[in-house]
């Protein structure tokens, strides 16, 4: 039954492709007037890479506002409506991880919204 409804939450964001082809996730926009780290098909396929790499070197080195850093993700991508990445079907992080059926665990430890902690039990 948890595995039906989640297959209908997830079809509610996505988007019908009128070939009749699988339909695509539906991504809102990044913010206005900014440019991502790398290209886009760059990301989709690495982007998990990249985090897992500035974890380490944050958690290991106390590196910090590196280039991939997910706090910066967060600034450009959360919702203008939720201000989230992660709150709703359409938000940036939940729709493709939908459609790829993939858990995102980030999210237990770090908050998806911009303006607040980026760890639990951080101060701002």
């Amino acid at each position: 039954m948890i595995g039906l409804l989640a297959a209908l939450a997830a079809s509610a964001v996505l988007a019908a492709d009128p070939a009749g082809r699988t339909p695509r996730p539906v991504v809102e926009k990044a913010t206005a007037g900014t440019s991502c780290v790398a290209p886009p098909e760059v990301m989709r396929r690495s982007h998990m890479d990249f985090l897992k790499h500035q974890r380490d070197d944050t958690v290991h080195g106390g590196i910090r506002g590196a280039k991939f850093s997910l706090k910066g993700c967060i600034e450009c991508h959360a919702s203008t409506q939720t201000g989230s990445v992660n709150q709703a079907g359409t938000n940036f992080c939940v729709s493709c991880h939908s459609y790829a059926a993939v858990k995102i665990d980030c999210f237990g430890c770090h908050t998806g919204k911009t303006g607040t902690a980026v760890a639990q039990g951080a101060s701002k």
